[in-house]
């Protein structure tokens, strides 16, 4: 969900890469965790799965991008955490929140009457929140990026290099402030989605129930 400012700050080292990756997919990893739609039980067993995947492919991700533009602009390289948290999100959240995945998530009527169970609606809602999460990150993840250059090619990090850290910390930080809550707001966190557009087995179970429902909502998670 949150993209760390220490990550545009302290971003140039593979250690560096290693902490705050696994510290923000960690963080990640629990906020999607908690804030998931299903209400299956999921398994310790499947939880430490589900973590060690998001970390790890997150990782993966982070330190394979990093190596890539090693040798590129240097307005690349400040770039490479958006990217890394972009793909990490594609990973972090599925993984988190597989049982809704595998089980579905409840279906209700505009009276909050269940009506089923829908794993394409899961889809749904998860590629939902991928695409919010990203939209959090992007603007803090490419403005902080182009005001360090800027202020880089001006000789203002050269005078005062110890600013470097702070400048970008606060700055993104402050961006955050703004656009966590429009990243939420994209998507509706009640969902609706067409009965029509369901697996065949749940809208024909729908169908019988109520022939007139053309819309089904559910909880998509955050």
């Amino acid at each position: 969900m949150k993209c760390f400012p220490g990550m545009m700050a302290f971003y140039k080292s593979t250690a560096a890469v290693v902490f705050w990756q696994w510290s923000n997919q960690t963080f990640n990893a629990i906020v999607n965790f908690t804030n998931r739609s299903g209400t299956s039980p999921i398994s310790q067993s499947q939880l430490i799965t589900s973590y060690c995947l998001a970390t790890g492919g997150a990782l993966v991700t982070a330190l394979s991008l990093n190596r890539a533009v090693k040798n590129m602009n240097p307005l690349l390289g400040r770039l490479v955490p958006l990217v890394a948290v972009g793909a990490a999100n594609c990973i972090n959240i599925p993984c988190m929140r597989m049982q809704e995945l595998r089980s579905g998530v409840v279906l209700l009527d505009e009276k909050n009457n269940e009506m089923g169970i829908s794993q394409k609606a899961a889809v749904v809602g998860i590629s939902a929140v991928i695409l919010s999460r990203i939209a959090m990150a992007i603007p803090g993840m490419t403005l902080t990026p182009l005001l360090m250059n800027t202020l880089e090619k001006r000789g203002f990090l050269a005078r005062f290099p110890r600013s470097n850290a702070p400048i970008q910390t606060l700055f993104c930080g402050f961006v955050l402030i703004f656009a966590t809550p429009l990243g939420c707001a994209f998507f509706k966190q009640r969902a609706g989605i067409k009965v029509d557009s369901l697996e065949a087995e749940v809208r024909d179970e729908i169908k019988k129930k109520r022939p007139d429902l053309d819309t089904v909502w559910f909880n998509k998670g955050l």
